[in-house]
């Protein structure tokens, strides 16, 4: 007697703890595909909506072609302790030391380990605002402020150069997420490149490449570390282009993983890891992509277990131009390069 009502009560213990690990992953034990990929596209939306509604979102993603520079001749080492030091933006027409009309932008105001500039948000939002100067700049505050904890720039061409950035920044005194680059090209090594925007809420989006005879490029949408949605492209040398010939593509999307392999070509869906046979998936290309993406022009067509029809494209809606603002704005990044580079070059040379 004493041993079935041990072996009832294990039973008990067991079945609550196997219903308290679904209740914590969100998904039950029998959770179908089509379940899984719809919970899936719904995090990833809400995601996506708390991203573009941040502070931060407009700013990280700054995007001002106009201001591009066809010059890769030029040739510059800067370091942190070189521009260290908590800078305001005043700008003030002075005269350099040939007696050349110039314009100061920042005061240097105080010490610091950090390069610490103060700014008026206006002016980051656009970016050719900053080399502009307005009477009415007189009325802006210096609401936004960029804390550089770590910068590395050694440029000597564009095939020659390494680039470390590790910023955050506020608005009205409160954090509103980090940039971080980590970028270097060299004949002998080839192209390594990591570069993660850090939002309010535990979000983050972060964009990888690394060259080779394989290289290998990914760019993650996460919440809270978790994968939210994440494309995976390995693709073999081709001397012809940055991206060669697609060996495998892995698309993620919450537990649903889509895998696509050649020699010989396969196509799997995956949830939680266990193969998922009854799932027909086609992926679509509309036009010839050298990095394929969905945020692009790549869709992929599933076939679900019960036998409905739908495309990722369609499952995302709306989210997917968000997405492909992260993941165009990851590979160019122009906020470092004419906000945070031009204000380091800019308080370099005013107090070299």
């Amino acid at each position: 007697m004493k041993r079935q009502i041990k072996f009832i009560l294990f039973t008990v213990f067991i079945s609550a703890l196997v219903l308290s690990c679904s209740e914590n992953t969100g998904f039950v034990d029998n959770t179908s595909l089509k379940q899984a990929f719809n919970q899936g596209a719904v995090d990833l939306n809400n995601a996506m909506d708390a991203i573009t509604s941040s502070k931060a979102f407009s700013i990280l993603t700054v995007n001002d072609e106009a201001l591009k520079s066809s010059d890769s001749v030029y040739s510059v080492y800067l370091t942190l302790d070189k521009i260290k030091g908590v800078y305001e933006y005043q700008p003030i027409p002075q005269f350099d030391k040939w007696g050349r009309s110039i314009t100061r932008y920042f005061a240097r105001t105080a010490d610091n380990d950090m390069m610490i500039v103060r700014m008026p948000l206006e002016k980051v939002t656009r970016p050719r605002a900053l080399r502009l100067c307005d009477p009415s700049d007189s009325l802006l505050t210096n609401n936004f402020e960029i804390a550089v904890s770590d910068y590395h720039n050694n440029y000597n061409n564009y095939h020659d150069f390494d680039y470390l950035l590790a910023s955050e920044i506020s608005i009205d005194s409160v954090v509103a997420g980090n940039l971080n680059i980590d970028y270097s090209i060299s004949p002998e090594a080839g192209i390594s490149y990591a570069s993660q925007y850090s939002f309010s809420g535990s979000y983050t989006a972060k964009y990888k490449y690394e060259s080779g005879d394989t290289t290998i490029s990914s760019f993650t949408i996460m919440g809270d570390d978790k994968i939210l949605y994440e494309e995976k492209l390995l693709t073999s040398r081709n001397d012809s282009a940055r991206f060669g010939i697609e060996r495998q593509y892995i698309l993620t999307i919450g537990n649903v993983q889509i895998v696509r392999s050649f020699g010989p070509m396969t196509v799997a869906v995956y949830l939680d890891g266990v193969l998922q046979p009854d799932a027909v998936v086609e992926i679509i290309d509309r036009e010839t992509d050298p990095e394929a993406s969905v945020c692009k022009k790549r869709d992929i067509q599933i076939t679900f277990e019960d036998g409905t029809i739908t495309t990722v494209s369609a499952l995302i809606g709306e989210s997917v131009a968000d997405i492909k603002t992260l993941f165009d704005s990851l590979h160019k990044v122009y906020f470092a390069a004419y906000v945070v580079d031009w204000i380091a070059y800019g308080i370099y040379y005013q107090w070299d």
